[in-house]
Formats: C-alpha cells, structure tokens, sequence
C-alpha cells in the first residue's frame, strides 16, 4: 500500500501569505527608510502634519478626516518616497470598503456609436423654431414697412413725423445706475490696511482647516462645511493649513487667489499684509 500526502496537506498555506501580506502604513515607512528620509523630510516636503505621518505608517487613518483625505494623504506620502500609490489605494479601498468606481471601458462606448442607426425622425423642434422664427420675421417686416410708408405720406402731406419715445433725450439730471457690490466683498476690501486679513470659504464642499496667527496662537481648528466662511484677521501675518485645498476659495487683503489646488491636496500657506504673493 502506498503512502501519499492527504488533501490537508496539500492546501497552501493561506494563514502564512496572509502574515506576509505588508499593511499600508509599514509599506510606507520602508520605502521611506529606504529613501534615507526620515518623518520630519517627508512632512516638510508633503506637507501633511508630522503626527498624520506618524499615524499613518502606524496603519491609524483615523487623524485623516476621512477616507477622502485618507487615499489624499496615502498618495501624497507614496509619492515622496518614490511609491507607486495605485496597489495601496487599491489596498485601502479594501480594508476600509468602497472606492473609487472603476473606469468605463472605451471600446463599448465606441461600439455603441457605430451600432446608432442613422436613421432619425423628423426633428419637430428645430422645424417649431424656424416657423416662428419666420413669423416674426414677417412680422417684423410688415410692421417696418407701414412704418416707412406712413413716413413718406407724412412728408408729402408736410407733416414732420413725430419722434419715437425711445429717441427723446435723457435729462442731464438722471445718472445711470452703478451695480450694487457685493456684501462679502466690500466686507473684504473695507478690511484694515494695517492688518492682514484671511478669508476662507468651501462653496463646493468641506475641509479641514487650521489658522494661526504670528505668535503661534491658534485661531481655528476643525471642519469647514460646505457653504461656511471663517475670516482671520492679525497685524503681522495668518499661517493655515489646508487638508482638501481643492475645495477651498481663498481670499486675501480683498484679493481672491486663484491658485490650481487638485481635490485631496495638502496645502500649508503663510500670509502677510503685502499679499495676495504667498508669504
């Protein structure tokens, strides 16, 4: 009789390719260790705080906000320490549930167009506008042409026709209108000219933001939802840290900046009385 393995000693070994799967965080501080770079470089060259650097290789999201500025902060840290981001944000997405929906494929796309049949029904919109089009076209005509001949016949009879009330003058004592400013604006530009002045606003969506004045002082720590405004005012300069730049309008001595922030973006920012230049 002879001896043979049996069907459990056969099995691979899933608990040991589990063990040797590598986390995010650990993945990261490898290459970064192997980068010679150490959490102070990476912070300062990414600008994500040193304490979400810290959290992050230790695999605690939770200092994120979130799992949008978690897969931000993930492909920021990557990138600084010459990582491809797409296997971890592909990890990430399933430890935490979700992610980002696939791609739609091309070719489908293209086939859909080529099987269209050519073949369409009359399109009874563009022939309801060329018929009114028309109308008043004609309309139009006629009214223009009893208005000339009814000039002439005033000239021949020696009537002088009478002036249109759109032609009449307008009296010299009647200005026009200036618009209205905005409130939010004039609130901006009436800011002290001593004094730098930060407005910060999410009208498309929320982020984290923190706001220090000169001294260190801490002015704002939190969330700015969508739609709020926080403004920030101190006499020398306004340091801030922006956790999804690409969902914030900026606003500094009166003047917006516009500057191309990406969705997820980290941004650390310093402000002076001489702006809207980044300090």
């Amino acid at each position: 009789m002879s001896i043979g393995n049996s069907p459990e000693d056969e099995r691979p070994f899933e608990d040991d390719r589990e063990e040797a799967r590598i986390s995010i965080g650990r993945a990261l501080q490898q290459a970064r260790i192997a980068a010679g770079l150490t959490v102070d470089d990476v912070s300062s060259a990414t600008r994500v705080r040193i304490a979400i650097v810290h959290a992050i290789e230790a695999d605690d999201f939770a200092p994120c906000g979130g799992d949008v500025y978690a897969r931000g902060h993930i492909r920021t840290l990557a990138k600084a320490v010459h990582l491809d981001p797409a296997p971890l944000l592909d990890q990430f997405a399933a430890d935490h549930g979700g992610g980002r929906p696939a791609p739609t494929p091309a070719a489908p796309l293209f086939e859909a167009e080529r099987i269209r049949p050519e073949r369409r029904g009359p399109n009874w919109t563009a022939a309801m506008v060329a018929a009114i089009v028309a109308v008043v076209g004609f309309v139009g005509f006629t009214a223009f042409k009893g208005d000339d001949e009814g000039g002439k016949a005033q000239v021949a009879e020696g009537v002088a026709p009478s002036a249109s009330k759109s032609s009449s003058p307008t009296p010299k004592n009647e200005k026009p209108e200036s618009p209205k400013p905005d409130p939010s604006d004039s609130a901006i530009a009436a800011a002290p000219q001593d004094k730098v002045t930060v407005q910060v606003g999410a009208p498309d969506g929320r982020s984290w933001i923190s706001a220090k004045d000169h001294n260190g002082r801490l002015l704002f720590d939190g969330v700015l939802e969508k739609g709020e405004s926080k403004t920030f005012q101190d006499s020398e300069k306004i340091n801030l840290v922006l956790g999804d730049a690409g969902a914030i309008q900026l606003y500094v001595n009166g003047k917006k900046i516009d500057d191309d922030w990406q969705p997820g973006a980290v941004e650390r920012l310093t402000y002076t009385k001489g702006d809207p230049t980044v300090g």
